[in-house]
C-alpha cells in the first residue's frame, strides 16, 4: 500500500502535456495578429485569413465526438499522443510549403484535427491523477499552457515575420510542435501504479446514452448556454483582434501586444482563480464573479481609443474570462458525473467552437464597411455577456466539490 495515494509523478504527467497544449494554440492564432500583412503576402481577403483561425473551430465541431470517444475508451495518453503527432506532422507541412496559401489551409486544418484530442484530455488527466480539491488547479495549469501558446502567437509572430519571413516563421513553429510531441510521448503515463478510488467518474466509456443523460441535466444546460456565449465571444475577439484595433490607428505589433497582455493576465487568472476555487470549495461563485468583473474590460475594448487604456481593458478580460474557464470546465465534469470527463469537456468546448464560428462571421457582417469599425458587433457582444452572467446565476453548486474533504479521495487499490 502506497502511503501517498496521489504520487508526485502526477506533476510530471501534467508537465509533459503543457508544451503540446501551448503549441496547438500557437498554431490556432498564428495569423490573428498579422491579418493585414498576411492579406498582402497571400493576396487574399481578410475573411480568408480569419478562416485560418476559424478552421480550428469548424474542425473541432466535426472531431469532438471521435476525440471524446478515444479519450474515454482508450485513455488520454493514446488520445494526446495521436493529437500530438497530427499537430507535429501538419505543423511541419505548414512550414515547408508556407508560401502556398492552399497548402497552408490544408495543413492548418490538419493541425486543427489534433486540437480536440489534446484539449479534451485536460479534465481526464486531472481526474485520473489528482484529488478533487486539486483538479481545478491542475486544469488551470493545463489551460495556462494554452495561454502561453496564445501569447507566443500574438507577440512573437509579428516579430518573426518581420525578421525571417512567413515560411521561416512557420518552420520554427513546426519544429516546436515536433519537440513538444516527443516530450509527451516520452514522459506521460496513463494512470498511477495504484488506481485511486473516487478519482474518476467511474471507468465508464463514451456512450450516446451517457451523452443524452448529461445534456438533459438542467444545471448542465445552463452551463452549456453560458459557455456558448462566453467562449464564442473570446474566440471571435481573438480572431479579429488586429482588425478591431486597426481603425483606431493601432499597428499589427501593438495589436499583438494587446492580445498578448490579455492572454498573459489570463495565464495568471487561470492559475489564481482555480486555486481559490479549490481552497474555498466553491465553483459557482468563482464563475459568476469573474464573468461579471470582465464586463468593464469589454466596454473598454469597444469604446476606448487610448492605447494604454485598451491594454488595461485587455488585461481585465484576460484575467477574469480565462481565469473562469478551468473552473467552468471542472464544474461541468463534476455535475456531469458519472459521464466521463472527456465527454463533458468536449461538449462544453463544442459549444464555444460553434458560437465562435457564428460570432466571427457575424462580426464581419456587422463591420462598418466605410471605416472598418467593429463597434456595433462589440456592443452586441457586451449585451450577450450580461445574458451569460444571468445564466451562470442559475447554476447550483457542485456537490462533488462540497464533499471533497471526504477521505474517500485518499484510498488506493493496488493493481
Amino acid at each position: 500500500m502506497n502511503k501517498s495515494p496521489f504520487p508526485k509523478y502526477r506533476w510530471i504527467v501534467l508537465l509533459s502535456m503543457l508544451p503540446i497544449l501551448a503549441t496547438t494554440n500557437l498554431f490556432w492564432l498564428t495569423f490573428a495578429p498579422i491579418t493585414g500583412i498576411a492579406e498582402e503576402f497571400y493576396d487574399v481577403s481578410s475573411l480568408s485569413i480569419a478562416f485560418l483561425s476559424m478552421s480550428f473551430m469548424l474542425v473541432y465541431i466535426l472531431m469532438v465526438l471521435p476525440a471524446s470517444w478515444l479519450i474515454d475508451t482508450y485513455g488520454f495518453k493514446v488520445a494526446v499522443g495521436f493529437g500530438a503527432m497530427i499537430t507535429a506532422g501538419f505543423g511541419l507541412m505548414r512550414g515547408i510549403w508556407g508560401d502556398d496559401f492552399t497548402i497552408v489551409i490544408i495543413a492548418q486544418m490538419g493541425v486543427a484535427i489534433g486540437q480536440p484530442f489534446l484539449m479534451n484530455s485536460i479534465t481526464k488527466v486531472a481526474a485520473r491523477w489528482f484529488p478533487v480539491d486539486e483538479r481545478a488547479t491542475a486544469s488551470g495549469i493545463a489551460m495556462m499552457a494554452g495561454s502561453v501558446g496564445m501569447i507566443l502567437a500574438l507577440v512573437l509572430t509579428p516579430i518573426f515575420v518581420e525578421q525571417y519571413g512567413f515560411s521561416k516563421m512557420l518552420n520554427i513553429y513546426g519544429m516546436i510542435a515536433l519537440l513538444s510531441a516527443l516530450l509527451f510521448l516520452i514522459f506521460a503515463k496513463e494512470h498511477p501504479k495504484n488506481r485511486l478510488v473516487g478519482t474518476e467518474s467511474t471507468e465508464q466509456s463514451f456512450s450516446f446514452s451517457g451523452l443524452k443523460q448529461m445534456i438533459t441535466k438542467k444545471n448542465f444546460i445552463y452551463l452549456m448556454a453560458s459557455i456558448f456565449i462566453v467562449l464564442g465571444i473570446f474566440n471571435a475577439l481573438m480572431t479579429w483582434i488586429e482588425s478591431i484595433l486597426s481603425p483606431r490607428g493601432i499597428t499589427a505589433s501593438e495589436a499583438g501586444l494587446v492580445g498578448g497582455l490579455l492572454v498573459i493576465f489570463g495565464l495568471f487568472g487561470s492559475v489564481i482563480l482555480p486555486y481559490i476555487s479549490d481552497r474555498i470549495h466553491k465553483r459557482r461563485l468563482l464563475i459568476i464573479i469573474p464573468l461579471s468583473a470582465s464586463v468593464p474590460g469589454f466596454i473598454g475594448i469597444t469604446f476606448l481609443s487610448q492605447y494604454s487604456l485598451i491594454l488595461i481593458s485587455a488585461a481585465i478580460i484576460g484575467f477574469f474570462v480565462m481565469g473562469a474557464g478551468p473552473i467552468a470546465f471542472q464544474y461541468g465534469a463534476e455535475i456531469a458525473s458519472p459521464v466521463p470527463e472527456g465527454t463533458s469537456f468536449g461538449i462544453l468546448m463544442l459549444m464555444g467552437q460553434i458560437s465562435g464560428v457564428i460570432f466571427t462571421y457575424a462580426m464581419d457582417f456587422l463591420k462598418m464597411k466605410a471605416t472598418g469599425s467593429f463597434t456595433p458587433s462589440l456592443i452586441l457582444l457586451i449585451l450577450l455577456m450580461f445574458i451569460a452572467i444571468w445564466l451562470a446565476t442559475k447554476l447550483k453548486e457542485s456537490a462533488m466539490i462540497q464533499n471533497s474533504s471526504n477521505p474517500i479521495s485518499n484510498k488506493t487499490i493496488n493493481i
